[in-house]
């Protein structure tokens, strides 16, 4: 096992993978001659060229248009935003092309296209740059939704996104691109649509995903001194859904916590408490709780920032909620 940063993860799934098949090339803006904004491409650009690593203009609606057709030719581009708030101006041709595409041919035309960048706040960046916007694409039928936690699932999930036949829409953190942690030596990936429980534990399960997910094991530390034992699932995949994953843990643990850094309304977790209801409201003994960043654009004010988004005392306060404590 070797230690690496979360960006250097990402740099060397997509490096492996353009070694493996020429048909790979990643652009974005400043991909190339920056190694990226977030330093996630370094050293690409000298491996493989400006034909498979391309600089483009601020023109998110072109650059993305270009990779959807390229993915209709037989090309398998990379496509990346310095934001996933930016991708919106591009999100026609993600939504009603790549997406669609496949089912209005036929069969005939498969989009293998990745779409990656941050998501969610980063700090002060203002309300337009700290949208966590995965319900918006896991909404859309043709898309497959990736947000990794770690560095280990990053690398392994991003090489199986590169190699699906179906667009992905693979969302990280600027939070976390300097985070580090242990990927093996050799090739490996991880399957897309598979949760991983993070946690086992018996009295409550929490259910999360992407950077927000460090709240809940930090709340899982100190619930652990109170005796309360937690189990957390990392979704990894919020498209597909590992529906099994989540039913099993409820089952066993009778209670349900979800934690999403996103708006309540419409929410990745709003879907997650429908499918517990319905398919598991006999094993649960008490109301699910959610916790979520609160109803109303991330604000610019880092005491109203810190107010705005989750933490782990709203874990804590949520699973002693479900006990009855």
């Amino acid at each position: 096992m070797r230690t690496i940063q979360f960006r250097e993860a990402i740099c060397e799934a997509m490096s492996e993978e353009m070694r493996r098949d020429e048909s790979i090339y990643l652009m974005g803006e400043e991909v190339a001659e920056y190694n990226g904004a977030y330093k996630a491409s370094k050293g690409m650009l000298a491996e493989f060229g400006e034909k498979r690593v391309i600089d483009t203009p601020i023109a998110e609606l072109g650059f993305t248009g270009i990779a959807v057709g390229s993915a209709m030719n037989g090309c398998r581009p990379i496509v990346e935003y310095m934001t996933f708030n930016f991708c919106l101006v591009g999100i026609d041709q993600i939504i009603n092309n790549a997406a669609k595409m496949r089912q209005m041919t036929g069969g005939q035309f498969n989009v293998p296209i990745v779409f990656r960048g941050p998501t969610a706040s980063a700090g002060q960046l203002g309300a337009t740059h700290s949208q966590a916007i995965e319900n918006w694409f896991a909404n859309t039928p043709g898309l497959k939704v990736v947000v990794p936690s770690n560095v280990y699932d990053a690398k392994g999930l991003l090489k199986s996104a590169i190699r699906d036949n179906d667009p992905v829409i693979f969302m990280e953190s600027e939070q976390m691109y300097g985070d580090k942690g242990e990927v093996p030596d050799g090739e490996y990936t991880i399957p897309i649509g598979v949760a991983d429980i993070k946690r086992e534990g018996t009295d409550v399960t929490i259910v999360s995903f992407g950077k927000i997910i460090k709240e809940a094991y930090i709340a899982a530390d100190e619930l652990a001194k109170e005796g309360i034992s937690c189990e957390i699932i990392d979704l990894r995949t919020v498209r597909p859904m590992d529906k099994d994953a989540i039913l099993t843990s409820v089952k066993k643990t009778n209670r349900l916590v979800i934690l999403e850094e996103a708006w309540p309304f419409a929410s990745v977790s709003s879907e997650i408490a429908f499918l517990v209801q319905e398919q598991a409201f006999d094993f649960l003994d008490a109301p699910i709780q959610r916790i979520t960043t609160a109803d109303t654009p991330a604000p610019y004010s880092p005491v109203l920032l810190k107010e705005w988004l989750p933490n782990h005392a709203d874990v804590v306060k949520a699973v002693k909620k479900v006990l009855y404590k």
